[in-house]
């Protein structure tokens, strides 16, 4: 994410957590999951009840931005709603259907070519298991949570959209789970 933060700040990192977008109405509005607390992902990150609270008090869900594919030059609507519950971080926002990507990425999710969830985050505390290798994140700065094609974790995924069978979907679940296994393919670093 380049020219988001001063040379002194630690860089932005992605991460897809496993949840699920649910329905998506046709002016845009969804809702669904975009962590999950206590599930390790692909790039060994297991986010704590808890860590989002105070990035969401400070910054709330107008100031954590809709991105495409963690693009910051491809905004595509706006969170209404993001709050931590038992389960996870749960989001409801809505495309904006003024703009062009957000029409195409209405009709990417319905179709199933598109249906993951990812948030950009920087983190704040987080301890790393010597002997697992996982780190455990107890406190996260959230600054945008993105629709994209491959999530960090590969249930991270839209659970049902109007007009689509899921045939595309489960293809390219498929797909991304054979490309996390190939050798010298790693997960970037976080």
């Amino acid at each position: 994410m380049i020219g988001l933060f001063s040379h002194a700040a630690p860089p932005l990192q992605t991460k897809a957590q496993a949840g699920a977008l649910a329905n998506v109405a046709p002016d845009g509005s969804f809702e669904g999951y975009a962590a999950l607390f206590g599930r390790v992902d692909l790039g060994r990150d297991l986010i704590l009840p808890g860590a989002f609270t105070r990035s969401l008090g400070e910054r709330g869900a107008a100031g954590v931005r809709m991105l495409f594919q963690h693009d910051p030059a491809e905004p595509i609507g706006t969170w209404r709603d993001i709050r931590e519950d038992g389960t996870g971080l749960f989001v409801r926002g809505r495309l904006t259907l003024d703009v062009a990507r957000a029409r195409e990425v209405l009709a990417l999710m319905r179709a199933g070519a598109i249906d993951g969830l990812s948030i950009g985050f920087r983190t704040v505390e987080g301890r790393t298991d010597p002997r697992s290798r996982v780190r455990r994140l107890a406190r996260i700065d959230l600054w945008e949570i993105s629709v994209v094609t491959f999530p960090m974790q590969p249930d991270a995924r839209i659970a049902a959209v109007k007009r689509g069978d899921g045939a595309l979907a489960a293809t390219i679940r498929r797909g991304a789970r054979r490309l996390c296994g190939m050798p010298g393919l790693r997960p970037l670093p976080a």
